[in-house]
């Protein structure tokens, strides 16, 4: 994808969260390309097209159920009623015989309803009396049977364009007898980290020196994302290797992404070699943590620096280096899914200020969600990402929390599987 140079230029103000988002859905768009993928390799891609049901699902009426299906019709009011028994049904198998009145026919979970029958006892509430079944009264009409087209109707859009794709979502398309997807084509995301003091690790750690972390939890939260990561490893603090490096990833992938590195010391190489290689911009957000946002481009490819501190680099990843990924990808559904909880803590921030709070959740004493708030805060201690089960998203207009204020809270279950 190539960018204009001033597409991610912003004004020089603290911009709002929402703001920030709205520029990255008005200024970037998919990178378009479609391609038919089999179904089994569908999970997290994004959907090119909607999906039109050919087929009603179930195609014909079933029993839910083991039991007895007849006409409710014949049942004798708040009374016993015998049937006879003419035919059995299993899932695949329909009956043979076409019942008359008052006869009924054996059924079992997933066998098409017999010609004019329209209910179904369950076995364990019949009484079989040679070759008839008694039912007994106090059945609704349709019961324990399931109507033709109850999950689908023939011409139902199941799945929407710019979905992107789960596990219920593939069983959907598979129910309605697609083998093939039209999917957007993933996107090719670099990833790399900068550092003579950055080391893999497993490898001797001299003095001074310390293991990357930020990109494995980066390359870790684009698994869960319709892209094909390149891991482009540690980048030296070299100005030459560093522009080289970049120069070729933005020839051959679709989006590059770091974090720290970009800031105005002397050995911050990333940050000119974007700006001389194309365009940087800072976003300053009113956010915490996290404030500084690097956008710019390569050669027209995009550039993404994210903060270099752990907590800070896995916030702003998730709440807008995640949508400007979906949305290349041709995704529509950006932003993750927050759920009211309790919260069972004490808080103050700034106005105009949104804030993230890691936190874990726990069932409050009369069984209501409660967020307990971790310990310390600062944006170094990658441990408090590992004891939170997400983060509680606090709005600019707040200024307080205290135990009992019913606060929005993003499971990290939402953005990584």
């Amino acid at each position: 994808m190539q960018l204009s140079d001033d597409c991610f230029a912003a004004d020089d103000h603290l911009m709002t969260t929402a703001e920030a988002l709205n520029l990255l859905s008005g200024r970037i768009e998919p990178i378009g390309t479609q391609e038919m993928i089999p179904l089994r390799q569908s999970r997290k891609r994004v959907l090119a097209e909607d999906v039109i049901s050919d087929y009603s699902v179930p195609p014909k009426g079933n029993s839910a159920v083991d039991g007895y299906s007849f006409a409710f019709e014949s049942l004798r009011n708040g009374q016993d009623t015998s049937f006879r028994v003419v035919d059995r049904a299993a899932a695949g198998h329909p009956a043979t015989v076409v019942p008359g009145r008052g006869e009924a026919i054996r059924v079992f979970t997933g066998a098409v309803m017999p010609s004019g029958h329209d209910t179904v006892a369950m076995q364990e509430d019949c009484e079989i009396d040679g070759d008839n079944v008694v039912i007994p009264p106090g059945l609704s009409p349709g019961a324990n049977s399931r109507r033709a087209g109850e999950d689908v109707e023939k011409g139902d859009v199941v799945l929407r364009r710019g979905q992107l794709l789960r596990a219920q979502d593939l069983g959907i398309a598979a129910s309605v007898g697609r083998t093939e997807l039209s999917v957007y084509q993933s996107v090719r995301v670099a990833v790399f980290s900068t550092g003579d003091e950055i080391r893999e690790p497993g490898k001797l750690l001299p003095e001074g020196a310390i293991y990357d972390s930020n990109r494995y939890v980066l390359m870790s939260l684009l698994e869960a994302l319709p892209v094909e990561v390149i891991d482009l490893g540690i980048l030296p603090d070299d100005p030459d290797a560093v522009a080289v490096a970049l120069r070729s990833a933005a020839q051959e992938q679709d989006i590059l992404l770091t974090s720290g590195g970009v800031s105005v010391g002397e050995e911050d190489h990333v940050k000119n070699a974007v700006s001389e290689n194309g365009s940087l911009y800072f976003w300053r957000l009113a956010i915490k943590p996290g404030r500084p946002l690097a956008l710019g481009q390569v050669d027209g490819t995009p550039f993404v620096g994210l903060p270099g501190n752990p907590v800070a680099a896995m916030v702003t990843f998730i709440r807008f280096a995640r949508p400007l990924l979906l949305r290349l990808a041709g995704g529509t559904d950006l932003e993750p899914k927050l759920y009211r909880v309790r919260a069972d803590f004490s808080h103050r921030k700034k106005r105009n200020r949104r804030e993230w709070v890691r936190a874990r959740l726990k069932s409050g004493k009369d069984g209501t969600p409660e967020a307990e708030k971790f310990a310390r805060e600062g944006a170094g201690i990658l441990r408090s990402l590992v004891e939170s089960d997400g983060l509680i998203e606090l709005p600019e207009d707040m200024t307080e929390v205290v135990p009992g204020t019913m606060v929005e809270f993003l499971p990290f279950a939402e953005v990584i599987s």
